[in-house]
């Protein structure tokens, strides 16, 4: 699901090797997590670790994501988990990373596994956009950039049909591959309508920990748009329109929309202070149409944003088709 760096990616992306594809399926083959081997760690989080492994009986390298050893008994912490693997397997998307299996290790740890995607997530780029590192400015420009968010708009609005809300865009949470396709991944925190989000008493409503959980703060606080901030029960796709412009003003200016030096801070600015326009703190030019669709998708009151992000896109497409070729 995400890039992998190591000696294995460098080889995986040559031609198929006979004695690879070729090679027996065992009579007594291996299933769940004993089917996976040569593990490398490609990144790892406060929740969940991410590796690159071996499938022993398809001989392909995949993602395996398990949850932190010290999480395993909190059930918060475990649903989540699945439900990230049981939505994103069920968002049949070509922007969603195809999920290959669910299970329990012999340890009784949840894990996932998924397709492999070489690239970089948006947050990379950003950074090295704003580094000015020069291939990344040849290959990231307005125009492709644009592109990706477009492509991540179509994601959602698949999503939106299938009544799953994503809830914690951001650019770490877009990946794009050396084929120029883009991924939403990361669905832990959506939003599933009609779902009462469990039965523990934490997962509803206010106490959604998303939002306001008991004891820590779950979530990004940074990239969250102001309905989940102020802890409205009822929310709609419009947050990922929020969500999208979010990543519109960072990839235009290279910096964060939101500041502040604690959780409730940054909430604070978010609910109470106006938000910048691109043009306050970007150091290039901003084409005045473009940041005309940014601050619409980033008003603080759902009804004064796009309505969804089919339209987003569409506004989005329009400025494209404007520039010169």
């Amino acid at each position: 699901m995400t890039i992998d760096h190591s000696e294995h990616s460098k080889t995986e992306r040559g031609s198929f090797r006979l004695d690879e594809t070729d090679k027996a399926l065992a009579l007594h083959w291996k299933s769940g997590s004993l089917k996976y081997s040569q593990f490398e760690l490609l990144k790892e989080g406060g929740v969940a670790k991410l590796y690159s492994c071996l499938d022993a009986n398809l001989r392909r390298r995949v993602v395996y994501k398990t949850l932190h050893d010290r999480l395993i008994d909190d059930e918060i912490e475990v649903q989540r988990f699945i439900r990230e693997a049981r939505v994103t397997a069920n968002i049949a998307h070509p922007g969603t990373v195809p999920v290959h299996e669910l299970g329990r290790d012999r340890n009784g740890v949840p894990f996932f596994t998924m397709k492999l995607i070489h690239g970089r997530d948006l947050r990379e780029v950003i950074t090295s956009l704003k580094a000015g590192e020069p291939n990344t400015l040849r290959i990231f420009t307005l125009s492709s950039l644009l592109k990706i968010l477009i492509q991540v708009c179509h994601v959602l609005a698949y999503a939106h049909t299938r009544g799953v809300i994503h809830r914690d865009l951001k650019p770490a949470n877009v990946l794009t591959s050396q084929f120029d396709a883009s991924y939403v991944i990361d669905w832990g925190l959506a939003k599933v309508w009609g779902d009462p989000e469990h039965s523990n008493p934490r997962m509803t409503g206010q106490d959604d920990p998303a939002i306001t959980p008991v004891g820590r703060r779950y979530g990004t606080p940074l990239y969250m748009a102001p309905e989940l901030a102020r802890g409205d029960a009822q929310i709609d796709a419009r947050v990922d329109v929020f969500g999208v412009g979010h990543l519109l003003f960072e990839t235009l200016t290279h910096q964060n929309l939101l500041s502040g030096e604690t959780v409730e801070e940054v909430s604070y600015n978010l609910i109470n202070k106006p938000l910048p326009r691109p043009s306050d703190v970007a150091r290039t030019s901003i084409p005045h149409q473009l940041e005309t669709i940014c601050i619409k998708a980033l008003e603080k009151e759902p009804k004064d944003r796009y309505s969804d992000v089919v339209t987003l896109a569409d506004d989005l497409s329009g400025f494209l088709r404007s520039l010169p070729n």
